[in-house]
């Protein structure tokens, strides 16, 4: 069986198992090793409010080097006092024990429900028996993206192998999130691992531009989780010449983690919560890159255009009725839309178009709409979902 895990770069051993912190039984602790350690960057979600093992994990990151990574779903530590604070730390105590280095040099993260305090002992427990299993294989890899899923379906999982300095390099990424997910600086949870050799501030400046134009530009109902956390952990085991400027050899390894990102992304957009398909909403036309972008989430993020897009309705009116009230500067006897390759609005008026085939491109897994403000030259996307009964019903079952 190939190997698509995070156990795929080398260097990486990982484990997931349950410990009884879901009550379902499910697995809820995901453990991965690199024993010689690994150096790390991590982007964290924007909101004010933000869980104890977030700001754990902020401070961690800056260590110099990374021997472990705790990723525990069901239960998310947020708004927990110092209680949650303390077990956070004890999370991480009870990791660096078992590798023997220093509390600091550990990450974690943690998604589920919030408010509830942390069953700390039978975490800690978990933790233990993980790293009992840890090991490089696919199965070990799988085990650790399954024990991060809460509402998700399936697991979400990418990876890559290509040559750096005559050395085959290897990025492998999971992540998890189904919804609450309308992030700025990183989206749910998401574990990367590489074995390239290359610099701490460039693999940082990598992990931020590839969220940036990935993770980031996914919405499933606009809103972050006070735990959203990317991270990205490199061993260095490729033995490549290390990446140290921002040379040929940096811009492909930007590329391909992009690559991957931009993967998971659409991954997440189709086991979003009730989701049935995706769509790309690209802006071009627009005065300032900021427009684009902010015209590019308003039509994803809108309620009524996501309720069109489960019914396959190529309703063009309240995609133009999202883009015209959410404050960018527009050319109104310029601005026009596509669902695909099929223009609906043309300079500020409908066009004839035949329904049943713009309503048969809504109906594909994935499509695209495409609108131009008329005003300039920017251009910026957004990946959005569909908005299904199931989402009401999965959010209202729920125990927040």
């Amino acid at each position: 069986m190939a190997n698509n895990t995070i156990t795929s770069p080398k260097g990486f051993l990982a484990a997931g198992l349950s410990s009884g912190v879901k009550r379902s039984g499910k697995p809820d602790i995901g453990v991965i090793v690199c024993l010689g350690g690994a150096k790390a960057a991590a982007v964290f979600t924007t909101n004010k409010v933000f869980a104890a093992p977030v700001s754990i994990c902020k401070k961690h990151v800056k260590s110099g080097k990374v021997f472990a990574a705790v990723v525990n779903s069901g239960n998310a530590n947020a708004c927990t006092g110092t209680k949650g604070f303390n077990d956070a730390i004890e999370m991480c105590s009870t990791t660096a024990r078992l590798i023997g280095c220093d509390p600091h040099h550990v990450l974690i993260a943690s998604t589920g429900i919030i408010g509830e305090p942390m069953p700390i002992a039978k975490v800690t427990r978990g933790i233990k028996k993980a790293f009992e299993k840890t090991s490089d294989s696919a199965k070990a890899g799988l085990d650790f993206a399954r024990a991060m899923m809460t509402t998700d379906t399936r697991p979400k999982q990418a990876a890559t192998t290509f040559k750096i300095s005559g050395k085959d390099v290897t990025i492998a990424a999971t992540a998890k999130g189904a919804g609450m997910i309308g992030p700025n600086m990183a989206t749910t949870i998401c574990v990367i691992t590489t074995d390239v050799a290359i610099s701490k501030p460039l693999l940082a400046k990598a992990l931020k531009e590839a969220i940036g134009q990935s993770l980031n530009r996914l919405t499933v109902d606009g809103h972050q989780s006070t735990n959203d956390t990317a991270m990205i952990l490199a061993s260095g085991a490729a033995e490549n010449r290390p990446i140290t400027s921002q040379c040929p050899r940096y811009k492909k390894f930007a590329k391909e983690l992009r690559e991957i990102c931009c993967d998971l992304a659409k991954q997440m957009a189709l086991d979003a919560e009730g989701a049935t398909r995706m769509f790309t909403v690209t802006v071009n036309g627009a005065a300032t890159k900021t427009d684009a972008a902010k015209a590019a989430r308003a039509v994803a993020d809108y309620d009524l255009v996501k309720c069109a897009i489960h019914g396959a309705d190529p309703n063009w009116g309240r995609i133009v009725c999202a883009v015209g009230s959410c404050g960018v500067k527009l050319n109104p006897e310029k601005l026009s839309c596509k669902i695909g390759d099929i223009t609906v609005f043309r300079n500020g008026q409908p066009t004839k178009f035949d329904a049943k085939k713009a309503s048969k491109i809504i109906a594909k897994k994935e499509h695209t709409i495409t609108i131009n403000l008329g005003t300039g030259k920017a251009t910026d996307f957004c990946y959005g979902c569909d908005l299904s009964k199931d989402y009401v019903t999965i959010n209202a079952d729920y125990h927040t």
